[in-house]
């Protein structure tokens, strides 16, 4: 082999190498060993949520171990293919197990990623709000785009989507929403959305067709499981119920279904009309809560928690963590990371790995964000 493939091999062989350290590889296949032993007992079920937590276990578990021996299979084969290549002078396949190994890297890379999302909720579901900033309807529009991001991204990575909460705006868009995304590590993607969204085009809601920039913002916390005690004290909160919107006709709520919690000492707001009873829209209403909770502790743990709360107190210029560009020309750009792409129309239709990627990696080299100029 060429040296330059030889670099490209030990490459992938330290990352092999980096995923099994992580993940512990002697410890983890006795524990997905006692984790099949303990599902084939006959009384496994009889704790149905201690078993989907075990069961949750095990597939993280197979799929991590399963992710390993794949890649370490696919690096034998790539060497196997060049050697066999450079051996019989068919450049054919030496050009084939190139593209392996070049394949190779970049997955290894993303299960790297994946194997570090190992934050105390990063694999919990997650809660994702959108609410539009100054603007009105252009915000409002804008509010609306980045809520279908957000569906058509889990969507696209196989996780369910619940809308848990929406407040229609008043002649287009959506004033807010809640969803609630279900997945293995779905908040531990998704947290890295949270701050302010700019959006510049050409506005479809003004005559003289010019150039305008929008704001929303996006935040993101983690759904609480039962492994996770956070007590909200009923008398530090006030409960609002009110009619859930709807499309019309028939399909109007005519009751005070929709619930709104505020919970006094820290201003959090949290809101569900998801169900038609009021009584679940509470419970939901109470777990959004205590979920917030966790996440505003969560955050003050972190040294940068400062920092976020101020990004947060204003939805506007300034404070944005990712520019799209529509009009004059077509980019989106990271301002944390740098990361860019030149097709802002696959961004908006869900495409946001790379730039959860990036910032994910930039989270686990432990090294600050360096300033990125926006654009224009």
């Amino acid at each position: 082999m060429r040296a330059e493939f030889e670099a490209l091999v030990e490459t992938a062989k330290q990352s092999i190498g980096l995923l099994r350290r992580h993940l512990d590889w002697d410890h983890a296949q006795r524990r997905l060993a006692e984790l099949n032993a303990l599902s084939e007992n006959p009384d496994f079920w009889n704790d149905a949520d201690a078993a989907q937590k075990l069961m949750r276990e095990r597939t993280s578990l197979e799929n991590q171990i399963e992710t390993i021996k794949r890649l370490e299979q696919e690096l034998e084969d790539a060497i196997t293919l060049i050697e066999l290549g450079d051996a019989e002078g068919d450049a054919d396949t030496v050009a084939e197990g190139e593209s392996a190994l070049r394949s190779l890297e970049g997955e290894a890379e993303r299960a790297q990623i994946e194997a570090l999302l190992s934050g105390e909720a990063d694999s919990n579901d997650t809660f994702i709000e959108v609410h539009s900033g100054a603007g009105g309807t252009e915000s409002q529009d804008w509010a609306q785009m980045l809520m279908r991001m957000y569906i058509r991204w889990a969507e696209k990575r196989g996780f369910k989507v619940e809308v848990v909460e929406v407040s229609d705006g008043e002649e287009a868009g959506i004033k807010s929403a809640t969803l609630m995304v279900k997945g293995h590590n779905a908040y531990g993607w998704a947290k890295t959305e949270s701050g302010v969204h700019r959006l510049v085009r050409i506005s479809p809601f003004d005559s003289n067709a010019r150039r305008h920039t929008s704001f929303a913002s996006v935040w993101v916390y983690p759904v609480v499981d039962d492994k996770i005690d956070i007590e909200v004290a009923e008398s530090e909160c006030r409960i609002d119920t009110y009619r859930a919107s709807g499309s019309g006709g028939q399909h109007v709520n005519t009751t005070d279904s929709a619930v709104r919690i505020t919970h006094i000492p820290t201003g959090i707001v949290v809101a569900c009309q998801q169900e038609r009873s009021q009584h679940k829209n509470r419970a939901k209403a109470w777990d959004m809560l205590r979920a917030r909770l966790y996440e505003r502790e969560l955050k003050m743990r972190e040294e940068k928690a400062n920092a976020e709360a101020s990004s947060k107190s204003e939805i506007g210029w300034g404070h944005q963590i990712r520019s799209y560009v529509l009009q004059p020309y077509q980019l989106v750009k990271d301002l944390r990371t740098g990361r860019q792409s030149t097709s802002p129309n696959d961004v908006l239709d869900g495409a946001l790995d790379p730039f959860m990627e990036a910032s994910l990696a930039q989270k686990v080299s432990g090294g600050a964000a360096e300033a990125v100029a926006d654009i224009d």
